[in-house]
Order: C-alpha cells, then structure tokens, then sequence
C-alpha cells in the first residue's frame, strides 16, 4: 500500500531526552513587513532583530545545506502572551503574505523535540541505510491550516550543515519506506546547538 501524501510540516510528537512533552515554546515577533505566508509547522530562523518590547524575531527558513532552523511555528496572534490566533480571520491557522501589523508567534524552539514529517518525492524514495543521516528541508504551499513543507530525498548524507537529522519511521499505521513515508527527525542545524554529523 502506498503512502498518503498529507505534508504537514514538521508537528511535535516528543522529546529525545525522554522528557514528557507538554507543547512548550516561546514567543517570537513576526514584523508587518515580512510579507510572507506562515503556516504551523513550517520552521523558522532568527533574523537579527525583535520588536519593541525586545522580543526576537523571527522569518521563515530557508530550505538548503546551512540554513539554521530556530524552531517551529505553531500560532501567533497580534498581543504578546496570546491568544496565538489571527483576530482578522479565526477560522484559519495560517498568516498570510499581506499581513498588515505585527505577530507574536508561539514557536517549539527546544533542539530536542522530536517532530514528524512526511518525506517528498522529488528523488529516490528514503531506505532504512539512511537513518541517523542528515536531510534539508523543502518549503511547501500551505493547505490553509498546516504547512506543506517536506523532507527533502535529494542530498540525504553524513553533512552536519544538513537542517535534519532522520532518526527513523513514524511507528504509525500504514507507514512504510517509501515515497510520502512519515519520519522522526530531529532539527540538526539548529540556532542553539551545533549540527551533528550523521552516520
């Protein structure tokens, strides 16, 4: 049986250091002239500023070998502290491009949680060889709620600039190796710990 495509960024599951994990983040700050379109799930990066409050802030990552990933997005919303939903349109998670003020954006920074993602098409499909290897990351279109961001197949190799680092398939049911499978990945080139090489 073949895999469903169904990207949905990089989501949460757990933590590496066996800790329960309680979707615990931070606040960034998102500027009104960004004027790109976020998503939950899709990475992000510092961008060497914050708001006026002293908030850092944040852009959307760039896909590719050296592109330092800061955490994942998950909400944001106009006042610092929350609520993390857009007051202009509650029936969507997404920010879109033309964003007109400011964000507070709640993002999963910790370099040890452990997210799932679902693996692209665009080379040869993923093997259990490629497990503790590094992969980047590719942008994708939203579907209006999550990110359509993948796992690149392209470049998987023991690089320690590589943005993932694949630990292994989602034990989840009808998953299996393969073009679309689901993945355990760590954040590897991660703004607060080093990049590891794979294996």
């Amino acid at each position: 049986m073949a895999n469903l495509d169904a990207p949905s960024g990089l989501t949460p599951v757990g933590h590496l250091l066996g800790l329960n994990w309680i979707a615990r983040g931070k606040v960034y700050y998102i500027a009104a002239s960004d004027g790109v379109a976020y998503a939950a799930g899709d990475p992000v990066t510092l961008n060497g500023t914050g708001s006026a409050l002293g908030v850092p802030g944040v852009v959307l990552a760039s896909a590719g070998t050296g592109n330092v990933i800061t955490g994942v997005f998950m909400g944001a919303g106009t006042v610092e502290g929350g609520p993390y939903l857009d007051p202009s349109n509650l029936n969507t998670t997404v920010i879109a491009s033309t964003h007109t003020s400011g964000y507070y954006a709640y993002v999963i920074d910790d370099p040890y949680v452990i997210f799932q993602a679902q693996e692209s098409d665009d080379s040869t499909a993923l093997a259990a060889t490629d497990i503790g290897n590094n992969a980047n990351w590719i942008l994708g279109t939203n579907n209006g709620y999550v990110s359509g961001g993948e796992i690149a197949e392209t470049g998987v190799t023991t690089t320690a600039t590589l943005q993932l680092k694949l630990l292994g398939l989602a034990r989840i049911p009808n998953n299996v190796f393969g073009h679309y499978a689901k993945w355990l990945v760590l954040i590897n080139n991660h703004s607060y710990k080093a990049g590891v090489a794979g294996l």
